[in-house]
């Protein structure tokens, strides 16, 4: 018997995302809905040893339940799970607020991982795109800065090399999510604890498994 997941779509003209709910960073996006969910799917084998770094398994056969559907916008286009589904306001008790952080953890070891095998040139796009490793090391990490203020912290930007800043803020961010949550904006802003975590942990898988695929 295949276990059913919990999956939104958010679907633009060109573009749609399928996300797994419940597991932060599992998003996976095709031309269509059914694309989006056959994408997903595939993505079994290489999301399934994130859920291991954090303590955690997925089942070994895996069906999506599609359970809410979401238009998308400019930023689906552009290639970004950006809708805030209704399930993300769901509130967040210890446990779970402790789970989502143990993922969004096991995301960012991934990419640090990835990272240290890559080469530093990475094979081009079809139209000879994308950035070489360290542009995407230090991209990553700044967009991390630029999260880390949606969830209402101020730190400064760090340096890609200093790891110590890097580290120090990482821990910051999973110390927001850590905490508990009634499933409303953090900070007074736009973003809830549940998907803070799926959006920071999709965009370290996204650009780990770039890294991945590029350095072959």
């Amino acid at each position: 018997m295949s276990e059913r997941i919990a999956v939104a779509l958010e679907s633009a003209r060109k573009k749609t995302f399928a996300t797994a709910l419940d597991w932060p960073g599992w998003s996976r996006s095709g031309k269509t809905d059914e694309a989006a969910i056959e994408a997903l799917l595939a993505y079994v084998p290489r999301y399934a040893p994130v859920a291991r770094d954090a303590g955690l398994e997925l089942p070994t056969s895996i069906d999506a339940d599609v359970v809410e559907r979401a238009d998308g916008g400019s930023g689906t286009e552009f290639g970004v799970p950006s809708r805030i589904h209704d399930a993300d306001t769901r509130p967040v008790d210890a446990a779970e607020a402790d789970r989502l952080a143990r993922i969004v953890g096991a995301a960012w070891l991934a990419f640090d991982r990835v990272a240290a095998d890559a080469p530093a040139e990475l094979r081009k796009g079809p139209r000879g795109g994308g950035r070489d490793r360290d542009k995407m090391v230090g991209h990553v990490i700044e967009s991390d800065w630029y999260y880390a203020r949606e969830l209402g912290l101020k730190a400064r930007q760090p340096k890609p090399d200093d790891r110590k800043a890097v580290e120090a803020l990482r821990a910051e961010v999973l110390g927001v999510l850590r905490e508990p949550s009634d499933g409303s904006p953090l900070a007074g802003r736009k973003w809830t604890a549940r998907y803070a975590a799926r959006r920071i942990a999709w965009h370290a898988l996204d650009h780990a498994w770039e890294m991945q695929d590029r350095s072959e």
